[in-house]
């Protein structure tokens, strides 16, 4: 069984993690080999999408482009010392599947720049096979 704030606290760990041989082996221990994350991708990117009749989607698949899109969400937010990701206290599980929502926080205080709703399907081994991100503020 699968504790969930472990699970929950592990996520949002790897995405303030400094250090790239602990941040890879974060990847690879929270997401299956083939897993993937799809992003909802910023309201600019999907009205020019929608404009052409089509649906934006980012995806990063496998180990290796994860541990792209977490290296690149941490140094552009978190390395430069504004920022840090938490999660909210709301994480919950029905079968396979957990919710919760995560903050960016400035590190001085303050109120949350942004705001994600991370809804996470779980393969048999506990791991992230599906990890779906809708930023909400």
């Amino acid at each position: 069984m699968i504790d969930i704030q472990e699970l929950v606290g592990r996520y949002v760990a790897v995405w303030n993690e400094p250090d790239p041989e602990l941040r890879r082996e974060a990847v690879a221990g929270l997401w299956a080999k083939d897993g993937v994350q799809v992003l909802q991708p910023p309201r600019e990117i999907r009205d020019a999408a929608g404009a052409l009749g089509l649906t934006a989607v980012l995806e990063a698949r496998g180990h290796e482009e994860l541990e792209v899109r977490v290296t690149r969400s941490y140094e552009e937010f978190v390395a430069p010392g504004a920022f840090l990701f938490r999660s909210r206290d709301n994480a919950d599980r029905l079968g396979d599947i957990v919710k919760f929502n995560w903050e960016m926080v400035p590190t001085g205080g303050g109120e949350p720049a942004g705001v994600g709703l991370e809804i996470l399907v779980l393969d048999e081994d506990g791991r992230i096979r599906t990890d779906h991100q809708f930023i909400e503020g």
